[in-house]
Order: structure tokens, then sequence, then C-alpha cells
């Protein structure tokens, strides 16, 4: 899942749930789980959930917070065989060794697939915490290759190839809301960009480089709100595009 100060998912997962029909009785397998915040979310609407993750750790969080599902330690390559009604890879495909595989198994054992990506860069104000910690940090290699699978029209082709046919698609924007300036620069300051640039350039020089990039973004209660895209699209089994249409 993607890191975000706390509630930055419910848009996502709200809508994840509307567009894939998730209500009592319908049952869900949550792909790469993580500490189980998307199954809460189907379990709080009635779902019977089933999450795995490679994880142990977050499987063992997952079970302790949700006990209204069950959770596995596996691999989202090769799911449980169910059958669900709905699979969901919420915000995991830019984390697998192969999403199509991935997409492949989901159409294997769900009569509905649901997957989120991130939006386009550009449309993603978290993008301005690599900008403040450039100077510290290795460049950026060119694009090469095929589009990341943010880039919605790939995400369709690669969807497609899965033997999934469209169902749904839509943006969903989600804002990530910090209480103030600590709340911004700490989480970063723990993460892997923030542990390399702080041991190149100090954590102070970080937070200043952090809170200058995002003057911008700041409220007048001394807060900070950073405005995000997510793309939710769900497929149906069945349909889809030859495997010869597209160069993954």
């Amino acid at each position: 899942m993607s890191d975000g100060p706390p509630g930055w998912d419910a848009p996502l997962y709200g809508r994840v749930l509307d567009l894939a029909g998730v209500g009592a009785g319908t049952s869900v397998l949550d792909l790469g789980c993580g500490a189980g915040s998307f199954s809460a979310a189907a379990v709080a609407r009635g779902a019977r959930v089933v999450g795995i993750d490679g994880d142990p750790s977050a499987v063992a969080a997952a079970a302790a917070a949700v006990p209204g599902a069950a959770f596995h330690r596996g691999d989202a390559h090769d799911p449980p065989p169910g059958p669900f009604d709905v699979v969901a890879a919420v915000q995991l495909l830019q984390h697998v060794a192969n999403p199509l595989a991935v997409l492949r198994a989901a159409a294997r054992v769900g009569a509905l697939v649901a997957v989120t990506t991130w939006g386009p860069e550009e449309t993603c104000d978290v993008r301005a915490f690599g900008e403040a910690l450039a100077p510290w940090l290795p460049p950026r290699r060119p694009q090469s290759g095929p589009p990341p699978l943010t880039d919605p029209a790939r995400l369709r082709k690669v969807v497609g190839l899965a033997g999934l046919a469209v169902v749904a698609e839509e943006d969903v924007d989600c804002p990530f809301t910090y209480a103030d300036e600590d709340a911004l620069v700490q989480p970063l300051l723990v993460s892997g960009l923030g542990r390399a640039a702080a041991a190149r350039a100090g954590p102070g020089a970080v937070r200043r480089a952090v809170l200058a990039r995002l003057e911008g973004h700041r409220t007048p209660t001394g807060g900070y709100v950073l405005r995000n895209r997510f793309r939710v699209l769900v497929g149906r089994p069945g349909g889809g595009l030859p495997a010869s249409s597209m160069r993954v």
C-alpha cells in the first residue's frame, strides 16, 4: 500500500468498493493486504474477506486489526483458488515482479478484478518531496521501455492482456492532509529517500528544503494539503486483448 497520513485512503477505498459492487456477503480477496486497511473497509460493508501478503509481520498486523477477515502469508502471483466475487489489487502492481502475471492469476480466481495505481506524476503533489530532495539523491534515469502503469493507456492494455474486459474506470482525488510541519517532515525523514538525503545533507537541511518546496501547499492554520490522483479500474474475465497486440 502507499504511505500517507492517516485517512488519506478512504476516498480511494470507497470508490473501489462502490465500482466493484462490494456489499453484504460479497467474497473479496485482498492481494497484498498489508496491515489490512482495505480489508477493514470491505469488512465494514459486510464483505467476507481473505487477505494475503508476503510479509508475515503485515499478515499478523492485519489479523490483529481486522478480526472479521482471514489473513494468510501468500504470493500475489499465486493466489488461493477461490472463487471470489472480487479480487482487489489496491496499490499493489507497482510492487510486484510481474504485474501481468498477477492480473492473469486474479482473473482465474475472481469474477471481478479491481486494481488501483497512482495517477501520472504531474497529477500527484507528493512529487514535491522528491523534487525537494533531488540535490542529495542520485539523478533520475531517463525513462526507457514502455510507459509505467500510472499511464492510463498502458494500464488498460496490460489489463486487457490479462484477459480482463474493463467494466469501470475512474480517477479518484485523495488529499494528503498534514496537521503541521512535524507531521509533514518526520515521516519523510524515516523513509528510505529521507534517510539517504539526510545522510548527505543532515536532517536540518532536508527539513528546510521540504518546507520551502511545499510552502505553496500550506494552509491558513499551519497545516499542509497535497492533492494526489489515483486510478481505479475494474475488469471482468473473459475479454481483453490478444497477447500479440502489445509488448509488455
